[in-house]
């Protein structure tokens, strides 16, 4: 019985389903809490590590929203 089960001509691994993509939360704020942050950043120094730090969490900001977009095609 072993020796023809190794001539089977079906595959015998469950097929690869494609992988589910889940999205960061994308917090929403009010216009007044924006603003009042953007007064926040405007009085930092120029050379302000903050300000880099901000930069880059609004890249990861973008591409949440970006990646919800591509998720509710």
């Amino acid at each position: 019985m072993i020796l023809l089960s190794a001539c089977a001509t079906a595959h015998s691994e469950p097929p690869v389903q494609a992988p589910v993509l889940i999205c960061p939360r994308v917090v929403e704020y009010s216009d007044e809490f924006l603003n009042r942050a953007a007064d926040a950043v405007q009085a930092l120094p120029a050379d302000s590590p903050i300000v880099v730090l901000l930069s880059d969490f609004g890249e990861g900001r973008a591409r949440a929203r970006a990646c919800h977009k591509a998720t509710a095609q």
